[in-house]
Order: structure tokens, then C-alpha cells, then sequence
């Protein structure tokens, strides 16, 4: 799919009409092997097949490709591109990804092999590209920095917090639920919660990789390939309590949630069904609450709310996906299991 900058325009103009912001995020360096397509000579790994045999995986999952920090030119075009995101979309944050950036790939490269044989460490690298991008966004641009957990908590590549300015930085958590917000939060940052385990919306469709072994055996893939099953119902996204555990302090860090909805299987044939109604659970939990003044979850009032705004969105052709039979619908609390 592509967008032209007046296709982007529209978009951000009617979302601002209805009180919507948009903020779009530009991963880097990992996931950024379409960059390839215009410039082959910064992308690392570009267009390789993801699982070599006998060697660590380039990618995460297919397509590879990641920005070089090293290559001079790396930051001439991505400054490029920053800076026309930037006049598109006016709001004051930019989101600059971060996350999941694949050692392999980057030593997949002669000249970053080269710095690793040298005693270069992949965390140098991570920090490099970082030093010579935030400053243009944060100061040039004059907007807040959005980056994903990963690049001060990644498992493998990350660099280490001193590195990132509070007053201009938002950390985006989406592994070990609470533990992660309150890692981010307690070091000082500012926190968008997206935890997989309850707000990605994707999950539980199964795997999307050919000729996985796994299923060979009948008695194997009991999550049906899908890494973060189970689907997350529409009652796992609402019972989410994104501030769990954290102090006042750490409370006030946390900036809201945002559930997702990554695309590997889902297009516009069906992604009504996949983002609504579940984002509009979402939506109540963090805006008015999920418990009611007896302290307990409102499930039951809830489903009376979500099926007749499930309504509203199909009459208004937006295919919605059921939360109950239609019978239920028509008789608002009969189907509870206590009446």
C-alpha cells in the first residue's frame, strides 16, 4: 500500500475534524528492509531468507533488513525522511521505533563485521544510530521522542538509559505486562502501555510461516502457531489494569495504552472485525474505568454498552464483530450467568 502526501493530508485533516490525533511510527534501524528498494547501499541483510540453515536468524520474521549506522549516507536520507514525516503530521510527538533490531543481520554487513572484529559490540551500534538521530528529532523538529521498549530493555541489543533525556522521550512496553511498565516508569520515563498479552489484537490466528515442522506431530502447536496466543478477548483487553503494582509516582508516568493490530494476517477484507469491537473495550477501561463502585470488574454492564455500540458501528457499516448472540443483544442481561 502506499500513501501520497495527499492521501496523508486527508487522512490527519478528518481525523483532527473528530478529535483524533494521528502519530505515525517510523521503525529504525530494525524492520526496514523496503528502504532497500531506493537505497541498497544503507540496508543491511536486505532481501535475504530469514532462517539460514546452521546460522541465527536475520529477522525476526520475513522480510529482512535493517539501517546501517555505519554507512555515512544512513543519516542523510533518514534525516530526509524524518523531516517530511514531520510536516505531515503535525502532532508533537514522533515515534521512531527502536524495537527488535537483529544482531545477525547487522553482521550479515563487511564494514559492521569489520567494527566487530575490531572489539565493536552490537549495544555501540544500536546507541550510535540513536546519538545521530535524536537530536534532529528532538531538537530540530522540536518533537518528543517515542521509541519501543527494546532500546533500553532489549534482550540482546539495547542502550542504557542516561542515554535518553526524560523530558523528550516516551517509552512504548509491550513484553511481561506490568513488570515492564514499571521497570520504565520507575527509571523516570514516561510509559505508553501496549503489553502483547492483552492488547494485541492479532493473536490466535495461527502461524503464518510455511512448512513449520511443528506440526508434524498431532499432539504439537497446541497454540496453533500463533507465538502470543490465545486471542485476546474483548474481556482480556477490558480487565487490563494498566498501572498495577506501581507507585503514585510511577502512576502518573504511565500516559494511557494503545492495543495493536499488527497486519501479517489481517488486510482491509477483514479488519473491522479484528480491531472492533475489542478497541472499544479498550477505550472504556482506560477512559472511565473498568470497575464499578463496588470495586468489582463490570463485565456484565459492559457487554450491555459494547453490544448496542457494536450496533451503531455495523448500521454505520463498519463490520463490527458479534459479542453475543443476537437474541442476547435484544434482551440486555439475560444472558449473564447471575441475574
Amino acid at each position: 500500500m502506499r500513501y501520497s502526501p495527499d492521501d496523508v493530508w486527508r487522512t490527519v485533516h478528518y481525523a483532527m475534524s473528530y478529535g483524533v490525533r494521528v502519530v505515525p511510527e517510523i521503525d529504525a534501524p530494525g524492520h526496514t528492509g523496503s528502504w532497500a528498494e531506493a537505497y541498497p547501499e544503507i540496508v543491511t541483510c536486505a532481501n535475504k531468507f530469514w532462517m539460514p540453515v546452521g546460522k541465527p536468524a536475520l529477522a525476526a520474521e520475513p522480510g529482512t533488513g535493517q539501517l546501517n549506522p555505519l554507512h555515512p549516507r544512513t543519516y542523510d536520507i533518514i534525516r530526509g525522511v524524518y523531516r517530511d514525516a514531520a510536516e505531515l503530521f503535525p502532532e508533537p510527538f514522533f515515534h521512531a521505533g527502536g524495537d527488535e533490531v537483529n544482531a545477525a543481520c547487522w553482521e550479515d554487513d563487511p564494514t559492521i563485521a569489520a567494527f566487530m572484529s575490531g572489539g565493536g559490540t552490537h549495544d555501540q551500534l544500536l546507541e550510535t544510530f540513536v546519538n545521530r538521530t535524536y537530536p534532529f528529532i528532538a531538537g530540530d523538529l522540536n518533537r518528543t521522542v517515542v521509541y519501543w521498549e527494546d532500546v533500553i530493555l532489549g534482550p540482546k541489543i539495547k542502550i542504557p538509559p542516561s542515554a535518553l533525556p526524560r523530558e523528550t522521550t516516551i517509552l512504548q512496553t509491550w513484553n511481561n505486562g506490568p513488570n515492564n511498565t514499571k521497570l520504565l516508569a520507575a527509571a523516570g520515563f514516561r510509559v505508553i502501555v501496549s503489553s502483547w498479552d492483552f492488547y494485541y489484537l492479532d493473536c490466535g490466528h495461527g502461524g503464518w510461516v510455511g512448512n513449520d515442522s511443528q506440526y508434524d506431530t498431532l499432539a504439537s502447536g497446541g497454540n496453533g502457531g500463533s507465538w502470543c496466543a490465545p486471542f485476546k478477548t474483548w474481556q482480556r483487553v477490558y480487565d487490563y489494569d494498566i498501572t498495577e503494582g506501581l507507585t503514585e509516582r510511577e502512576k502518573n508516568l504511565v500516559l494511557g495504552g494503545e492495543v495493536a493490530m499488527w497486519s501479517e494476517q489481517v488486510d482491509g477484507v477483514v479488519v473491522d472485525g479484528v480491531v472492533w469491537p475489542r478497541t472499544s473495550a479498550m477505550s472504556e477501561a482506560l477512559w472511565s474505568g473498568n470497575r464499578g463502585t463496588d470495586g468489582k470488574k463490570r463485565y456484565a454492564d459492559a457487554t450491555d454498552r459494547l453490544n448496542e455500540w457494536r450496533q451503531r458501528m455495523v448500521t454505520r457499516g463498519i463490520a463490527a464483530e458479534p459479542l453475543q448472540p443476537l437474541w442476547c443483544t435484544r434482551n440486555p442481561g439475560m444472558c449473564n450467568l447471575v441475574e
